[in-house]
This record gives structure tokens, sequence and C-alpha cells, in this order.
């Protein structure tokens, strides 16, 4: 579709069931998970002790104003509730990673990955936060490109699952079988602000295309007035030559 495409927000009561492959569930536990690295980074299961070093990058104005809240972290609580979900026992439930710098493994300077299994079009969705003094080197490209990498690599399941239709047209459907579901490729999809060019910049670099833009009310605290949310969306398994997933 084209980058001037705007629509209507997605609508779970309008999706489609089609037929794909994702990830197994449960994903691998952060004790089995192995550490990956770029050429600057390292990319790691989280821990524990990351809650400080979360806790600065929660507390830059620059880096939260992009969240869905919009603002900073009020206490240390609130940080330890954010890095809850990516430790055990709820680590299997996503597929997140502490980023950190090759020279300093044990210092979080981001954290990315797959945070939510079922995005606002119903498949999972990547995202990602650097530090602001990080900025502007490339990491965010490095980290993508890596982390892509780690999700391509995981083993896949035949699934049916409810999507935007929208996502559903002729370069993700592969067939229709006999009961006239669709069997479509694997996607990933990427949720920005309009005036995120930064990070859209980075989806593009990593392969993602646009393929819809909507418009929403601004969840951050204070706000409330309609944006407008550029969407991007990858196809995994392309990078590894398969046009059709299934029987992989």
């Amino acid at each position: 579709m084209a980058d001037t495409a705007e629509a209507a927000p997605p609508d779970p009561t309008k999706f489609i069931t089609v037929k794909t492959t994702l990830p197994k569930r449960p994903t691998p536990e952060n004790s089995v998970r192995v550490p990956f690295t770029t050429e600057r980074l390292i990319l790691r299961p989280c821990r524990p002790e990351d809650l400080d070093a979360l806790r600065v990058l929660r507390t830059q104005p620059e880096v939260m104003v992009w969240t869905a809240i919009g603002r900073v972290d009020q206490d240390m609580a609130e940080t330890e509730v954010k890095l809850a979900p990516f430790l055990p026992p709820r680590d299997v439930t996503n597929y997140n990673w502490a980023i950190c710098l090759k020279e300093n493994p044990d210092e979080l300077i981001g954290i990315g990955g797959c945070h939510n299994w079922t995005s606002s079009f119903g498949w999972p969705e990547v995202g990602y936060m650097f530090r602001k003094e990080c900025w502007g080197k490339g990491l965010a490209t490095e980290f993508l490109k890596g982390f892509l990498t780690l999700w391509d690599a995981l083993p896949r399941e035949e699934t049916l699952v409810a999507v935007d239709a929208r996502t559903v047209d002729s370069k993700s459907t592969i067939a229709v079988d006999g009961e006239g579901v669709k069997e479509v490729e694997e996607q990933y999809i990427a949720v920005t602000a309009i005036a995120n060019a930064r990070s859209q910049n980075t989806l593009r670099k990593c392969g993602f295309e646009h393929f819809v833009t909507w418009k929403a009310q601004d969840s951050r605290d204070g706000m409330g007035k309609l944006i407008d949310l550029p969407t991007f969306r990858h196809f995994p398994r392309r990078s590894k030559g398969k046009g059709s997933n299934f029987n992989s």
C-alpha cells in the first residue's frame, strides 16, 4: 500500500481468521536464551539487576515521550512493574531482550523485542527503547536487525489467527483452503507516532514496509487528541527465503 494511505483504527469485531505460522508458545525461558552479539551490542535476557538501569531509561523525558504513557516513571515501583513481564515466570509470554554495549554487558542501555503477541492488528508487535545518549549512532538499526535474526530462528507452528483484514492482501496471501480460509504469510507489526521519523527510518532500513496510517486517541497523560499512527509490517520468513511458511 502507498505511504499516503490513511484509515480507521483497527476494529477487532471486524477481524478475519487466517491460517499462518507464528513462533511456538510459550517462548523460551530466560534461563535458556543464549545472548546474541552484533558488531557493538549484546542482546541478553533481562535480569532483576537491570532495574536501576531501566529506571534511568524510563526517567528520560526524550525517551518516554514516544511511549503510550508519554511520561517518565513516577517512582521505582512503577519501573519494577514494567520490568516484571520480562522476568520469570512471565518471560515465556514475550520475547523481549536487554540491550547492552559489548564492552559493558551488565549495563542495560535499551530494551526491545516482542513485548506484545497480539498487536492492534492481531499480529505480534515489535518495539524498542534506547537511552537518549545512544541515539544517532545506528544502534537501533543494529539492534533490530539482530533481533529479527533471533525472531526468525524461533521454531514455528501452524495456527489460526484473527487479524485486521488490511494485512491480508495479494502480497501476503499464499492460498485459500477448501473452507475458504486464507493461508497467509506471518507478519510482524510496528506502530509509530507520526512525528517519530527516526523510528520509521529504522524500520525501513530493517525491511519493514509502511502499509497504513490510522488515527487513534493519544493515550499519553493529559493529551487525548487524535494523532496519526503510521504502521509498518515485516514478513519474517521472507528473510529465510521461504515464501510459504507451512511445513517449515
